[in-house]
């Protein structure tokens, strides 16, 4: 049985001159502090502590052979999206990242892969990305699950989603830019409380919005995080949806019929929690995903899934590994 991590995460060390330059214009770049140990800068401001797996494709596999995956799939660190940078800057800053991704996978090409991320504050240069990141080895691309204040229904996101059908990426969701900040400034509440919260969010926009009656059946779509607050909510969609005509005024199913749409992982760290995921997504629809190599990742990958004990051995196979093939379009490289 092949392990398949599809859910992890990069940051490319910077050469001197980027960094400089990224610590005086207010950009994500990374600081090495010695030790196998970093700093996710934002201009001169730390953001967030980070350990050399992060940046580091020797270490990175040896940590894979430890948890004895197979294959992981890597993709940026939210951070650095630049939704917010102006569009070529923005275009220009994907490029390299994504450059740098294959980079560190061409270390062991068997071993990581990568999904790319795009400029999505100009659909065009989106899709123009996109399309180059696929042609130099990218297995798809990581969105962030809304623009300012434009969710995933928006007419833009879905011409990109479409684009991504048509030239076969496919597309992990990842939240960011978490909703009510504002109220949440200590203990990672925003992690803990709005990403959730924003996960959900993006699904119920596709769904509620009739998006998944207009977008390609060929769509390969994921939800990081076991699709936020979901799956633990949908029977209070379900319910709004069937006693008030405001919520199916553009939904012309029950939203639990489109849960054949997408595909969650499984990073969700209890057992209740995956059993609940599974039974509402179907084990066909649920993939390994760890959040590797941050702290509020899964530490031993895949163990929540190889252990659990209401899970069967076909169900574990498919969670593990072949719904991931499936989805990033891996079936005939890993074939028996």
């Amino acid at each position: 049985m092949t392990v398949i991590d599809m859910h992890s995460h990069f940051f490319p060390l910077s050469d001197a001159a980027y960094a400089a330059a990224a610590e005086r214009d207010g950009l994500p770049w990374l600081k090495r502090s010695g030790a196998g140990e970093g700093m996710i800068m934002v201009g001169s401001k730390e953001f967030r502590p980070v350990r050399e797996a992060l940046w580091d494709p020797a270490r990175r596999i040896e940590e894979l052979d430890a948890n004895g995956i197979d294959l992981q799939v890597a993709c940026a660190t939210p951070v650095m999206f630049g939704y917010t940078r102006p569009d070529a800057e923005a275009l220009d800053a994907a490029r390299r990242f994504n450059d740098a991704a294959i980079a560190i996978c061409a270390h062991n090409p068997r071993r990581l892969k990568a999904l790319a991320q795009v400029p999505l504050q100009n659909i065009d240069f989106a899709c123009q990305e996109a399309s180059r990141a696929m042609e130099t080895g990218h297995l798809g691309v990581q969105i962030g699950n809304h623009l300012g204040l434009r969710n995933l229904d928006d007419e833009g996101m879905l011409t990109f989603l479409t684009h991504c059908a048509d030239i076969g990426a496919a597309v992990l969701v990842h939240p960011w830019d978490m909703m009510a900040r504002e109220r949440m400034p200590k203990y990672m509440l925003p992690w803990l409380v709005a990403m959730p919260a924003e996960t959900q969010l993006s699904i119920l926009s596709l769904i509620l919005s009739g998006a998944f009656e207009r977008l390609p059946r060929s769509l390969r779509l994921c939800f990081a995080h076991g699709g936020g607050s979901f799956a633990f909510l949908l029977g209070r969609v379900e319910n709004a949806w069937t006693h008030r005509d405001i919520v199916r005024v553009d939904c012309p199913k029950p939203p639990s019929a489109y849960v054949d749409r997408f595909y969650v992982d499984s990073a969700v760290f209890s057992p209740s929690a995956l059993q609940l995921v599974v039974e509402v997504m179907g084990e066909d629809r649920v993939m390994l995903g760890s959040d590797h190599p941050f702290p509020l990742g899964e530490q031993a990958i895949g163990q929540l899934v190889g252990t659990h004990d209401r899970l069967s051995a076909s169900a574990k196979a498919k969670i593990l590994g072949g719904n991931a093939a499936r989805f990033l379009a891996l079936e005939e490289a890993f074939a028996e």
